[in-house]
């Protein structure tokens, strides 16, 4: 065979390649639905020793609210103690106030489409959030700027497997800190048509999300309905501070949902141990969903705990551990018991590069967040370098193993043609089943095929070209972005959120704080 014949052969093989997982993506749905039943690993009885002991973290030791005036008298006047920014509960007081939450809401996309149903069974995947530095294969390590934003962004949009823009995908670090958040929401508005996440650096950043949003969906549909999530997350131990007590409470007001997040390092910023640390999370999740609710009952809260280890011998945290899988699951079931939606999980992993470490480390971490029974994931793609990196090649490799756990989800199918009786049949003993009519009628969708992983021999995985997971990667997420095309965005939207940024941006000068 010549040269010319390989090559041919080799597109020829890329192209029904293509075909096929064109057509296995057509099958990915707006959010996972599981079948699955939830894997509990915390008993009721546990559970209920928890509760108690969050109970009296509560009363006893309390919650302090820090530089927030505001705050502190909405507590003083629903009844709780209060001794200068300390704040104790009385036993039952949060779990009273959390009854107006709904268990389940939904968010509504651009795209009606692509809205998201946020608890019960459901599983919304959304992508990694906060790292100020990227990395690819070609450019190495480096800060985020507004074009790796918009990558990103458009990265989410054209995947199947992810459910979600997302929040602040990277930071754009080459854009003020105080204006960049009118770029990044405009991004997710403009390039995706996906469910997006709001500003939370400051409160009047958050309303500035509001009103950009307002202008998208209109003024009294957002009043009305959920169009955006937003993480909070409570200075654990025992802390929230001015910057996300603001935030939420612009966000409860105008009746967009707020993640409620203790953001744990444990033996750092709660005890060693997975049982000490679930009453603190219990703790501090309950009284941030509570406020939510205080100012303004009904509003959509979720109950979220981003929990790992560390590393005793030198403090950095560690991920994809036993422990972090426990103090995951044990969450759940407590936010269950709540009656809230539940946000953690994700493809964490303290790995430099897309590795075998980063590999492993994801897949424990993913893997418990679908058996868990998690709501809301986030961080399912991109994560690196304990959340410091975002990564070009392991967004699409991450994004590779949700396609795997949307069909894991989906559990076992016991329909007529599932049980496959006929297939049985017509084989017979001693015979294959590759030419069987079942087969044929049912071999394009049998099984996921992986968009990163070579299953070929090795010549012909060397004749394509010897790459690893990670370059193959690399070449994946050069073709998604080559092939991008925009959702359609009404130009006259397009032009007032513009003319909004413009004159927002033009009221106060630059500043990097």
């Amino acid at each position: 065979m010549s040269n010319q014949e390989a090559r041919a052969g080799r597109r020829g093989r890329a192209a029904r390649t293509e075909k096929r997982r064109g057509s296995q993506a057509a099958g990915a749905l707006p959010y996972i639905s599981r079948n699955l039943p939830v894997y509990d690993i915390l008993s009721d009885e546990g559970a209920e020793l928890i509760e108690a002991n969050a109970d009296r973290l509560l009363a006893e030791i309390g919650l302090e609210f820090r530089d927030d005036p505001e705050t502190i008298a909405i507590w003083k006047a629903a009844g709780a103690d209060v001794s200068g920014e300390r704040v104790r509960f009385p036993k039952g007081m949060l779990r009273e106030l959390i009854k107006t939450a709904p268990s389940q809401f939904v968010q509504h996309a651009r795209n009606p489409e692509r809205n998201v149903v946020i608890g019960g069974n459901n599983t919304v995947f959304a992508p990694v959030y906060g790292p100020p530095f990227v990395t690819d294969l070609d450019s190495g390590r480096r800060y985020g700027t507004i074009e790796d934003f918009r990558n990103f962004v458009k990265l989410s949009y054209a995947s199947p497997w992810l459910h979600h823009s997302g929040g602040t995908v990277c930071e754009p670090v080459d854009l003020p800190v105080n204006k960049r958040h009118f770029d990044m929401v405009y991004a997710h508005l403009k390039y995706s048509d996906k469910p997006f996440m709001g500003s939370v650096t400051a409160p009047e950043r958050a309303r500035d999300s509001v009103a950009m949003a307002e202008l998208v969906f209109g003024k009294e549909f957002v009043d009305q309905n959920c169009v955006m999530i937003q993480l909070i997350n409570a200075n654990s131990p025992l802390v929230y501070d001015a910057t996300m007590l603001g935030a939420l409470k612009v966000y409860a007001a105008a009746n967009q949902a707020c993640i409620v997040s203790p953001f744990i390092l444990a033996g750092a910023m709660s005890p060693v141990t997975v049982a000490g640390t679930l009453a603190q999370v219990l703790a501090e999740a309950l009284a941030g969903c509570a406020l939510t609710q205080l100012v303004r009952p009904g509003a959509p809260v979720v109950f979220g705990a981003f929990v790992s280890s560390i590393s005793m011998q030198s403090g950095a945290p560690t991920f994809g551990s036993p422990e972090g899988s426990l103090l995951l699951n044990g969450a759940a079931k407590l936010a269950r018991r709540a009656g809230l939606p539940f946000r953690s999980g994700g493809s964490f992993t303290s790995s430099k590069t897309p590795d075998a470490q980063s590999a492993q480390e994801s897949a424990q971490t993913i893997l418990a967040t679908l058996v868990s029974g998690v709501n809301f994931c986030l961080h399912a793609a991109g994560w690196l370098e304990g959340g410091l990196c975002s990564s070009y090649e392991k967004f699409v490799m991450d994004a590779d193993q949700l396609g795997m756990m949307h069909v894991l989800a989906k559990g076992i199918d016991l329909s007529e043609e599932a049980q496959a009786m006929d297939a049985l049949a017509e084989v017979g003993p001693g015979g294959h089943f590759l030419g069987a009519m079942h087969t044929q009628r049912n071999f394009e969708t049998a099984f996921y095929r992986s968009e990163i992983a070579d299953n070929n021999s090795y010549e012909q995985w060397s004749a394509d070209g010897g790459l690893d997971a990670a370059w193959r990667a690399n070449r994946k997420w050069k073709q998604m972005l080559a092939s991008y095309e925009a959702p359609l965005l009404d130009p006259a939207i397009d032009e007032a959120l513009i003319s909004f940024m413009a004159n927002r941006k033009a009221e106060f000068p630059d500043s990097n704080v």
